[in-house]
């Protein structure tokens, strides 16, 4: 008799969640009519050229991830959650993408960035060379270099960039100008001695001469641009970080002297720097924060820049070019779901920025992801659940209850009395809480499913169904008319719309590990 009360409480309070609207059938036929009429008029492809590429890349935002994202934005505008739309739901054309690795079932954030990027898949491990690089090896990288679509972009007179919230010199956006046999060789003072004796370079001195021309860069990671122990400008007193260079450079310097005459570079390492900018009289931006990526509740302190002043500084020096620009974000919380899935939602909130800022007629946008990780979210949530709330049952093994978020492995696992832990004695709502998984790892890993890709604006089209993920950067250069594939360009293009910003477009790469 009490299981049947309970059951039909929860069915009284389930009926509940529905929105009067929802429960008229007309309500879901008109919707799907007025969904109908909009896939109809995407029979009129766009094929204007694309005077303008953006690229949206949040590291390790899987199909899950986007969901659970969606469902927060709508609970943050105090909505239910699930029936809310992200700005790339409003992409007309999605795709998937294969993210394996050359020689990984389930990928690392190097290899998969050579194939989004560069057209190329590779080894895991390695950046920006083909899969005739063996991780570690320096003696295997010479002739195997491969190029990428910001590099592309340059050569056909574009202005580009890079702008991520994590370090400049992380594998993420690293790849569009560095090639490496090793993701994690930043300075020289991490590389072996046989590497360095073999001449490879590691990759903040990439960054500064491969492409020097990089009109933005935005992001974290200064300490690998200065001489090793030279102390951080706005933490002087802390071993950690010091500079880690062996070769004595300053990289910084070396950047600022490497620009053309006449032309203006600024570096900043605050916000206030940046804000105090007059962005018309720049020419080269060089950004570089200890903390690229603060926590939510504490922007404003530690010189924290959120995406969106990234992205729109990036967009303000660029629309001086012109011939346009390109830029990069990211994020990296091991099982903290509630940072990770907030920055998602300031993702969002840069999507909706850049698409204001151009027109569809002449500005291709692609959101996707480099690989997936192991996060999830189920237990038969009711309509409206916080997203970081509660499961409305308990486990019917160690009756115990469980979060809706959990993570197939990682550091979350614990044991508290031989048994798994009580989540309702802790804070599972705090910015910290790491959700529980179900293997203990130092690590969360990687997932290894495909990717979504959203599209939109010239050559949207292009991207559709399931692609191999270095098909990618193919599409975009086809539609931009930039790399090798432009013999269809003189007799195919027609004049593009000119863009409130004239600006070649932004590379936005984001980080979620």
């Amino acid at each position: 008799m009490k299981a049947l009360l309970i059951l039909l409480l929860a069915q009284l309070y389930s009926a509940s969640l529905v929105p009067e609207r929802e429960k008229d059938p007309e309500y879901w036929r008109r919707q799907a009519q007025e969904t109908l009429r909009n896939a109809l008029r995407l029979q009129r492809l766009n094929q204007n050229v694309a005077k303008n590429l953006i690229l949206f890349l949040g590291d390790g935002m899987g199909v899950s991830t986007v969901t659970a994202a969606r469902i927060l934005k709508g609970q943050l505008q105090q909505r239910q959650g699930e029936e809310s739309l992200l700005e790339m739901d409003k992409f007309p054309f999605v795709a998937l993408a294969k993210t394996y690795n050359t020689n990984a079932q389930v990928p690392d954030s190097a290899g998969t960035a050579t194939a989004y990027l560069c057209g190329v898949k590779a080894n895991e491990g390695t950046l920006g060379v083909s899969a005739g690089v063996t991780r570690d090896r320096c003696n295997t990288t010479k002739g195997q270099e491969v190029t990428s679509i910001l590099r592309w972009a340059k050569e056909a007179g574009k202005a580009v960039g890079i702008v991520t919230t994590t370090r400049v010199t992380h594998a993420t956006p690293s790849a569009a100008y560095a090639h490496s046999a090793n993701r994690d060789w930043y300075s020289d003072g991490e590389m072996p001695p046989d590497a360095l004796e073999g001449g490879c370079k590691d990759i903040a001195r990439q960054l500064v001469e491969n492409i020097p021309e990089i009109e933005v860069i935005l992001g974290g990671g200064r300490k690998y641009m200065y001489p090793k122990n030279v102390s951080d400008v706005e933490y002087p007193h802390e071993e950690k970080h010091r500079g880690t260079r062996l070769d004595g450079r300053n990289l910084v310097q070396a950047w600022q002297e490497a620009k053309p005459r006449g032309k203006v570079a600024e570096y900043v390492w605050h916000r206030r720097g940046l804000l105090a900018l007059n962005l018309s009289r720049v020419d080269f931006l060089l950004g570089e924060l200890l903390h690229p990526r603060v926590p939510r509740h504490q922007r404003g302190a530690l010189g924290g820049i959120p995406v969106l002043s990234w992205g729109a500084a990036a967009a303000a020096v660029a629309s001086y070019s012109p011939k346009g620009a390109a830029a990069s974000e990211g994020w990296c919380y091991p099982g903290k779901a509630k940072q990770a899935l907030h920055e998602a939602v300031e993702l969002d909130r840069a999507i909706g920025l850049a698409t204001r800022l151009t027109s569809t007629q002449d500005t291709l946008s692609v959101v996707t992801a480099d690989h997936s990780h192991v996060f999830t979210f189920g237990g038969y949530t009711p309509r409206g659940n916080p997203i970081f709330g509660l499961a409305p049952m308990q486990s019917d093994v160690d009756r115990k209850p469980f979060t809706s978020i959990l993570y197939g492995n990682g550091p979350g696992y614990k044991i508290v009395a031989g048994e798994r832990e009580n989540v309702s004695a802790v804070d599972f709502a705090h910015a910290d809480y790491q959700a529980q998984s179900a293997v203990p790892l130092r690590q969360e890993t990687h997932g290894g499913e495909d990717v979504a890709v959203f599209a939109r604006g010239p050559m949207a089209h292009l991207l559709h169904g399931v692609h191999e993920q270095n098909y990618i950067p193919h599409a975009m250069a086809y539609a931009a008319c930039i790399g090798s594939n432009r013999g269809h360009c003189n007799a195919a293009a027609r004049p593009a719309t000119p863009l409130l910003l004239p600006f070649l477009g932004l590379l936005f790469l984001l980080l979620l590990c």
